[in-house]
């Protein structure tokens, strides 16, 4: 029986391809996910920890990554199974920026779980729109991240840009709080799951109002990049948001090297899918997620392995 190590290379991947198949065949990985403290790694951690269990010889090395640049690892060699956020996933096979060149390599393993793109306003600011946003201060995050890109372009879609803002503050979560709360910014443009932690701080000593996207703006946003969906954001999700909140989203996904072989990824995605219940346990986000779920069409190719076992339990 051969050994056969993925390491970070073409060279080492060709290995793999023309290794003869073995259940028991060795295989090093290794998963990128996301920062330490963030629900990505210790996910990982899990997918990770129930793929060795269930394949011999396989070995996945978790380490912390991003969504954009997860993507180029994909792409680059640098590592063989991702997690990324799909509507970037969507823009790296496209070539559209932040990415140069299009991520041909990248293939779709499976969805985990949904994400919501959030713009919050103080209830007495008089914004009522994404209109109102003009010559307001707004901040939609620390520049090349996924949500960042998307706040542009809800903003693009709208007739306005960050030049039509009184100012712009590309911070992180906690100190867009303590700015919201000081009234130094007006409105905050983030992608976090439902209830988000931050917004619930800040709605917990100042009251809160989302804004919505409207169905024109909705669909011209799906023309902009396939993988953002629609999401609703249901009212009582927040003190004092008594309405439903229509706007977009996109899913936490897998991407795996489209140069893995397909019996691999195969059982891969059978590991996945038989233990979803579990990852739901250590990421609540994960509970109620369904295998339809994790094969539904985002926009980027499945890997033909991953697609045979949707098929075969008819999830797709």
């Amino acid at each position: 029986m051969k050994k056969v190590s993925i390491v970070m290379g073409l060279a080492a991947v060709s290995l793999l391809l023309f290794a003869p198949a073995s259940s028991a065949q060795k295989m090093d990985l290794k998963l990128m996910t996301g920062p330490m403290g963030g629900s990505w790694y210790p996910l990982g951690g899990a997918i990770a920890d129930a793929a060795q269990k269930a394949m011999p010889g396989v070995t996945i090395a978790v380490s912390p990554g991003g969504g954009v640049q997860n993507v180029e690892a994909i792409e680059f060699g640098k590592c063989e199974i991702a997690f990324s956020n799909s509507s970037s996933g969507v823009d790296g096979i496209h070539g559209r920026p932040p990415f140069k060149q299009k991520m041909q390599n990248v293939r779709q393993l499976a969805n985990l779980y949904p994400q919501y793109f959030q713009m919050i306003v103080l209830e007495d600011s008089g914004i009522k729109s994404v209109y109102d946003l003009k010559g307001k201060r707004i901040a939609p995050g620390p520049r090349g991240q996924t949500g960042e890109f998307a706040a542009s372009q809800v903003l693009q879609v709208h007739g306005l840009s960050y030049k039509d803002m009184a100012k712009v503050h590309h911070v992180g979560y906690n100190d867009t709080v303590a700015l919201m709360k000081d009234g130094h910014c007006d409105g905050w443009l983030l992608v976090t799951t439902i209830p988000g932690a931050s917004i619930m701080d800040l709605a917990s000593s100042r009251k809160i109002r989302l804004l919505p996207l409207t169905p024109d703006k909705l669909e011209a946003m799906r023309k902009l990049n396939a993988g953002y969906i629609p999401r609703t954001v249901p009212k009582g999700t927040y003190a004092g948001v008594d309405y439903d909140v229509p706007g977009i989203g996109w899913f936490t996904h897998l991407i795996i090297s489209a140069k893995l072989p397909d019996d691999f990824v195969y059982n891969l995605t059978k590991v996945l899918v038989k233990d979803v219940e579990r990852l739901g346990q250590i990421v609540r986000d994960m509970k109620g997620v369904t295998p339809k779920d994790l094969a539904m069409d985002i926009g980027i190719p499945l890997h033909p392995g991953a697609a045979k076992y949707y098929k075969e339990i008819g999830a797709l």
